[in-house]
């Protein structure tokens, strides 16, 4: 009798970004992509958010392996973070492997990780599994999904895909694998959810090649094209226009730097070496003649964009007659930097391209059509929308029921909840530990829900730090006590109430119903209620009672 295969999700269900599932049978189980998300507004100072391996740490002989899809940060990101804590060997493709190790080696991790090189040819053979990767189309090449073959039958976990017919690297999907998949019976299907609210089909990459040939044919100045740093598909559309405009191009940006020099070494950019250039030496060519490729689109404060925007950079400066071109949407939380970027380059007068302007960007997901035609493809007996968030998981679900998927065979669920198969049968069964692990600056974890509710009171109302001294005998006050105000009131014009919080501390010391043990919360309790009182806000109190 075979034991249950168990689907554990523990990011990129409910949300979007920070995917990684597990795909679990007996003591055995391979993870499908390591990704982190970007902090929620009211995440105050976080820098990234990755998925919660508790439950990995709690089984550690468990994980044998992860799987990549693709080079994006929601997919790949997470692994600097993550691999410290649980040790398996990766697999991916060359592009994918070489953006891995990018991140890696900066965070002193490459010499100590196995990462193999996959093809679409493979057949990885992993305990009870065996992996194929197949070959879909998305926003960067070398992106894959995965079928793999388990005791209890076949699961197809799609990544993240689009059936572009004219895809910017030339390689079609391979519509006859995933017929193929669907011919031999497929258990469960784990699919995108990204695209489940727009109807239709999502739009060729080759849109974007056509618009960028009006923009680059119209500007008489520089072209500036920013966008994400992993886009390597993208950058090769920027390439290929530069050199049909007879224009030199020139990559700026750390990050985006590394990755053309990576991608040029294994053979997924193409650029003739005489049109690339070194940003230092623009000023060797007219304005005319010169285009530039950057990261920034999301307003990263230290994004080359950004610093251009800012009049920050030290080689770009922007100036009238230069055309910017946003080569990317928002992700959901950033608005507020991408717009204060668009600002500031409307103020340099700049000329600004972007997506609400002229399509200089098209998603790398299905659209309702096309997730539909992959139900229609694979045909599985069950099917988990995966990589979204609730709404457009459930929307998903839906159109699996419009193709005829029972709906008792549709699992629309939330991080960390398990499913089992068995023979002829699929449930849910417990949660495991699948919460949000918050990285701020080098701590991993170490930033909680109190942390985050301590930040969001100083943001709204700031702080008062009350330091005096007592007679640790007599517990009388020796001196003080002194107040300072942080982002609640400003000293020199609220002389008036700072003198009457002295006097309120001063009574409650010589009151003699205070204890010196309990005099600091006896402090902090009286001026909440007194500030409080006088101000209408909640600064958090800080008193600091040195005993001499």
């Amino acid at each position: 009798m075979t034991e249950p295969l168990r689907i554990v999700p523990l990011g990129g269900v409910g949300e979007v970004g920070r995917n990684m599932t597990l795909i679990e049978y007996g003591d055995d189980a391979i993870a499908i992509d390591c990704g982190l998300m970007f902090p929620e507004n009211d995440m105050l100072g976080i820098d990234l958010v990755i998925p919660d391996v508790t439950y990995l740490l709690d089984n550690p002989d468990l994980l044998k392996g992860i799987f990549l899809t693709h080079g994006h940060e929601d997919h790949i990101g997470a692994l600097p973070y993550i691999l410290p804590q649980v040790s398996a060997p990766l697999y991916a493709t060359q592009l994918t492997r070489g953006l891995i190790e990018i991140k890696l080696k900066e965070a002193k991790l490459l010499s100590k990780t196995e990462i193999n090189t996959i093809t679409t040819n493979s057949v990885i053979e992993i305990g009870p599994f065996t992996i194929e990767p197949f070959h879909v189309c998305h926003s960067i090449p070398d992106a894959v999904g995965y079928a793999i073959y388990t005791p209890n039958g076949l699961v197809v976990h799609t990544g993240e895909y689009k059936f572009d017919q004219n895809p910017a690297d030339g390689r079609l999907p391979d519509f006859d694998r995933l017929r193929r998949y669907g011919d031999e019976g497929v258990l469960v299907l784990l699919s995108d959810s990204t695209n489940a609210e727009r109807p239709g089909h999502t739009p060729s990459e080759q849109i974007v090649s056509e618009t960028f040939d009006q923009i680059f044919d119209q500007a008489k100045g520089r072209v500036i094209v920013s966008t994400f740093a992993s886009n390597i598909s993208r950058v090769q559309q920027v390439i290929n226009t530069a050199m049909r405009h007879n224009r030199k191009l020139a990559v700026v940006g750390r990050s985006m730097v590394d990755n053309v020099k990576m991608a040029l070494a294994l053979g997924y950019l193409r650029a003739p070496e005489d049109m690339m250039v070194h940003v230092d030496d623009l000023e060797d060519y007219p304005d005319s003649q010169i285009a530039i490729v950057c990261t920034g689109t999301q307003g990263e404060p230290t994004s080359a964009l950004v610093r251009m925007a800012n009049q920050e950079h030290r080689q770009v400066s922007l100036k009238k007659g230069d055309t910017v071109i946003l080569s990317a949407t928002a992700i959901p939380g950033n608005e507020e930097l991408v717009h204060r970027t668009l600002n500031n380059l409307f103020r340099l007068g700049v000329d600004v391209i972007y997506q609400s302007l002229m399509p200089v960007h098209v998603s790398g997901h299905a659209s309702q059509e096309e997730q539909k035609m992959m139900l229609e493809l694979v045909r599985p007996t069950y099917f988990i929308p995966i990589q979204g968030e609730y709404r457009m998981l459930v929307l998903h679900g839906r159109l699996g029921e419009a193709v005829g998927i029972p709906p008792e065979n549709i699992f629309v669920i939330e991080n960390g909840q398990v499913i089992e198969f068995e023979e002829d049968i699929a449930y849910l069964t417990e949660r495991v530990p699948s919460g949000q692990v918050l990285v701020d600056g080098l701590g991993v974890g170490d930033v909680g829900s109190v942390v985050l509710r301590d930040r969001h009171l100083l943001s709204r109302d700031g702080f008062v730090v009350v330091v005096m001294a007592l007679d640790e005998k007599t517990g009388q006050l020796i001196d003080g006590p002194d107040i300072i105000s942080r982002g609640f009131v400003y000293v020199r014009d609220s002389e008036e109430l700072i003198e009457e919080a002295k006097e309120r501390v001063i009574e409650l010391l010589e009151s003699g119903k205070v204890h010196r043990d309990t005099a600091a919360t006896a402090i902090r309790d009286s001026l909440s209620e007194f500030l409080y009182q006088r101000t209408r806000r909640a600064p958090m109190i800080f008193p600091m009672v040195l005993e001499v």
